[in-house]
């Protein structure tokens, strides 16, 4: 079944795909709105449900209760921040080595794993120091 075209969802991935720091739903609709202003947060909802579903945009459940979203599918990982919950990209080499080492002591299939690193951003850190924050930018 193919899915049919949807300036919403047009619209949505292209605002996405301007970001790094993997807003949430709310955030989108937000800025979404400022395009087609008559657009529902439940039909971003289900839009970002979707794009995530067919894989064209990733979701992160990353323990604050809310999903975040990142339009590079590419295999990587994050960072999340205790102190504010900023999600940043992290720029490192690939892990999947750890598969064969839980297979190794599992006695079941493992079919792959999600790895977040916590602990505290740049600017968290700088201003916990009385340093100025240097931001991360956001596109």
């Amino acid at each position: 079944m193919a899915l049919k075209h949807s300036r919403q969802r047009d619209v949505i991935k292209e605002f996405l795909m301007t970001r790094k720091d993997h807003p949430t739903a709310d955030v989108v609709y937000m800025n979404v709105r400022q395009q087609i202003p008559n657009i529902s947060l439940g039909t971003v909802y289900r839009n970002l449900t979707l794009l995530a579903d067919i894989g064209e945009i990733a979701r992160l459940r990353v323990g604050d209760g809310v999903d975040h979203f990142d339009a590079d599918t590419s295999l990587h990982y994050h960072f999340i921040c205790s102190e504010c919950g900023s999600v940043i990209d992290l720029k490192m080499d690939n892990i999947d080595h750890i598969v064969d080492q839980v297979n190794a002591h599992f006695d079941g299939n493992i079919a792959g794993h999600v790895t977040y690193f916590y602990g505290t951003c740049k600017d968290c850190t700088c201003k916990s120091r009385g340093l100025a924050p240097q931001s991360q930018p956001t596109s």
